[in-house]
């Protein structure tokens, strides 16, 4: 178990009060676990997954200690910019695509 952090931009209030009723709302639109088993963890994301279509303008961002990923963190987007998360000698950097039309 480890302390997971759930950070959410423009969602519908029912995927807030999902969030709120799993895990405490730090700030608006920051959720926080302190001790979420990762079976838990992945059925609030599979849940957060299938709820997002439904969701307009939105991001999803979850974060949670993986001591086997680099950087011993593990993170699960969804929405927009999507992330892409390399590792370039041992250093962890966020990758986002170029905008559509950019040369």
């Amino acid at each position: 178990m480890s302390m997971t952090v759930v950070v959410t931009r423009n969602v519908s209030s029912r995927v807030r009060g999902f969030l709120a009723s799993a895990m405490l709302e730090l700030a608006p639109g920051v959720y926080s676990a302190p001790r979420i088993s990762p079976a838990v963890r992945d059925r609030v994301w599979d849940v957060l997954k299938d709820w997002f279509p439904n969701e307009r303008d939105a991001s999803l961002i979850m974060i949670w200690q993986e001591r086997d990923v680099p950087g011993g963190q593990a993170v699960r987007t969804l929405g927009s910019p999507p992330i892409d998360f390399v590792n370039v000698d041992g250093l962890v950097l966020a990758r986002r695509p170029p905008p559509v039309g950019a040369p």
